[in-house]
């Protein structure tokens, strides 16, 4: 059987982390569905710059702008709502046939707007509104600032994908936000069942950063007792990190006030597994798939990761085994002198930056497509 099908038997969702029109135009997406069993379908500022940049798929919407007097940024949205809500409308069966727990598209909010509840609430609602499906979702940041924004928007009924979460603290600080946010909701004489949210907790760049730690204090000078201690850190912290958010999520979505919520039709606000290609060439290139398999999750890949899992991919219930090893990781990482505050504040703002980035070179490039510069 392929090993991807195998990942709904343990209650994990196959979404895939890209995006481009040829998904829809020429029934790629459509064949990870039923090929696959592809449930649903994340895109960023990065993917989009990447589809914009390295194909000719919308030179139609450029041709037509021309002249028109439509700057970069309105023509960019333009086009990135056309993907998803193409993209929903292949993925609404899913939707349908799995009483809206899956069948997403995810549409990000300007990563300009990471620090700014208000600005995240404004554009996030326009949005919702404009993609006019109900199997989307609006990804908004999980910052500070982004943390009340979340809890409105799911007060007021919209769908969110809370991305950029890399430490567990702040995952358990968006865990309880959408269980208030479900209350307020409820409260206004919403219906809960129709609401849906994923929190993206990041893996690979977890990894990615630690052994960057790790590589200084080697050069530093370490002995061999401490270099036995951070070699053996080496590709075991992100998993033992998601491990650990995952046992909150068990936590939050328990006891009586989360069953108040239930009885209402709430849906859990599932972790989703984001970053899941391996960085490091040492590792297994499906180690973040294989080891993070657990009830109530999704795990978006790449497609180069997808096909790699279809191909040799082993599945087993992998997401809860080892408890007390994955806190044996965290706390001989803390002996090692690495604080993972500091890894994981640092990747918050380094996730923003890029995303950031990312940003101005897509709208950079649908300028040139343009004719303007």
């Amino acid at each position: 059987m392929n090993p991807l099908r195998q990942l709904a038997e343990l209650g994990q969702s196959l979404w895939v982390d890209n995006l481009q029109r040829s998904y829809i135009t020429k029934g790629t997406l459509k064949k990870f569905i039923d090929e696959d069993g592809l449930k649903g379908l994340t895109s960023n500022p990065t993917i989009f710059q990447k589809a914009v940049s390295g194909s000719e798929d919308y030179q139609d919407l450029f041709d037509g702008a021309k002249g028109q007097g439509i700057n970069g940024n309105d023509l960019y949205e333009k086009l990135a709502v056309r993907d998803v809500q193409g993209a929903a409308d292949i993925l609404a069966p899913v939707y349908q046939a799995t009483k809206s727990q899956d069948g997403y598209a995810s549409l990000e909010v300007s990563p300009r707007l990471a620090l700014n509840t208000e600005g995240t609430l404004e554009e996030a609602r326009r949005l919702w509104k404009t993609l006019d499906r109900p199997n989307v979702m609006i990804k908004v940041p999980g910052t500070v600032p982004g943390l009340p924004a979340f809890e409105q928007l799911t007060a007021e009924g919209i769908n969110v994908n809370v991305t950029l979460l890399f430490s567990q603290e702040r995952y358990k600080a968006i865990a309880e936000a959408y269980v208030s946010g479900l209350e307020k909701f409820a409260a206004s004489g919403g219906d809960v069942s129709r609401v849906a949210s994923v929190a993206s907790f990041f893996i690979s760049r977890i990894d990615a950063a630690v052994d960057k730690e790790i590589e200084k204090k080697l050069k530093a000078g370490a002995t061999p007792e401490q270099q036995k201690m951070l070699e053996a850190l080496s590709g075991k912290v992100a998993i033992a990190n998601a491990k650990l958010a995952y046992r909150t999520f068990k936590q939050v979505f328990s006891g009586a006030r989360w069953e108040a919520l239930a009885k209402k039709g709430a849906k859990v606000q599932r972790v989703l597994w984001a970053s899941t290609s391996t960085k490091s060439p040492k590792l297994r290139d499906v180690l973040y798939v294989e080891e993070l398999i657990g009830k109530d999750t999704v795990n978006t890949m790449p497609p180069a990761t997808i096909d790699a899992f279809r191909d040799h991919g082993k599945v087993r219930p992998s997401l809860e085994e080892d408890l007390p090893g994955a806190e044996a990781t965290m706390r001989q990482l803390e002996a090692a002198g690495i604080s993972m505050k500091s890894v994981t504040d640092q990747l918050s703002t380094d996730g923003i930056r890029l995303f950031e980035e990312s940003f101005d070179q897509l709208l950079s490039a649908v300028g040139e497509k343009l004719g303007k510069k």
